[in-house]
C-alpha cells in the first residue's frame, strides 16, 4: 500500500501461504495498477487478473481463481507469462 514505485532490484511482492487457500486482495491506497499472479499447489499460473488502484471505500476485491498457495503482485504490463508456467523460486 502508499508505494507509487518498486526500489531498485524488486521486480514484484511475492505471497507465501502455508496451505493451498482461496485468497482475495484490494488495490486501497495502493496507487500504482499491478498485475496479480495466482499459482496453485504445483507451482502453476492458474490465473491472472490486472488490478486498478483504489483511493477509497468501498474498493473491488480481486479473488484468486481458486485454491493457491503462491501470489505474485507485479506492476501493470511489465511481465507475460503463460497459463501453467511454472513458479521457481531457487
Amino acid at each position: 500500500m502508499e508505494v507509487e514505485q518498486l526500489p531498485d532490484g524488486l521486480d514484484g511482492v511475492l505471497f507465501v501461504y502455508d496451505s493451498p487457500s482461496s485468497v482475495s486482495f484490494h488495490m486501497l491506497n495502493t496507487p500504482m495498477p499491478l498485475d496479480i499472479w495466482w499459482f496453485d499447489s504445483d507451482d502453476h499460473l492458474v490465473g491472472t487478473t490486472e488490478m486498478e488502484p483504489c483511493s477509497g471505500k468501498p474498493c473491488v476485491s480481486y479473488r484468486s481463481p481458486g485454491p493457491v498457495i503462491w501470489v505474485l503482485e507485479t506492476p501493470l504490463g511489465e511481465y507475460e507469462f503463460e497459463f501453467g508456467a511454472q513458479l521457481s523460486t531457487g
